[in-house]
């Protein structure tokens, strides 16, 4: 039995499932099992890993921050309490203001949380394979650490991903309308 690991960006697949997929809402649960189901059934998923942030709120939020705010923490509850699901939450920083006058925000920690997990779950020999939905050259590193300890990477992703990323991983697999359209949800 293979033992398998899911990572997803969180933000990156907020991304892709709004530009490509017009805003559709996944069952992550479906989605994760959907993906790996394709490669055989002699896979166990040991855990799925979700990072992402939290949106910005000001000391005096709006009722629509509140609003965004308060669901993005039952979304974050919800997905806890899934069967083998884990929620790391890096937090989001301001950076300024753009030409238009619209604030900068930047997700911090995300990216090492993600590298960090997979290095030690690599490292510890507790997984086969790691699927990983991502588009951002800074997982390379971990990538690499993780390979070099004979973990097969899949990399799960959608048309804006970095050259650097496709090249690093050991199979590709595209995030597809098939694949959406079978894990959408409802509600």
């Amino acid at each position: 039995m293979h033992k398998i690991a899911f990572f997803i960006d969180g933000a990156y697949l907020d991304h892709v499932l709004a530009n490509e997929f017009d805003n559709k809402r996944v069952d992550y649960q479906s989605f994760t099992r959907g993906v790996v189901t394709e490669g055989g059934p002699d896979r166990e998923i040991v855990r799925v890993y979700y990072y992402h942030c939290l949106p910005y709120q000001d000391t005096h939020p709006t009722r629509e921050q509140s609003e965004r705010f308060s669901k993005m923490q039952r979304f974050f509850r919800a997905l806890q309490r899934t069967s083998r699901f884990e929620v790391r939450q890096g937090r989001l920083a301001y950076r300024g203001l753009d030409d238009k006058g619209d604030p900068i925000f930047e997700q911090k920690r995300t990216d090492l949380l993600l590298g960090i997990d997979l290095v030690l779950l690599a490292t510890k020999h507790s997984i086969d394979e790691a699927f990983i939905i991502a588009g951002d050259s800074d997982f390379i590193p971990a990538i690499h650490a993780a390979k070099s300890e004979g973990v097969v990477i899949y990399l799960i992703y959608g048309a804006d991903c970095h050259d650097d990323l496709l090249d690093e991983a050991d199979e590709r697999i595209r995030i597809t309308p098939t694949l959406i359209s079978e894990s959408t949800r409802l509600v």
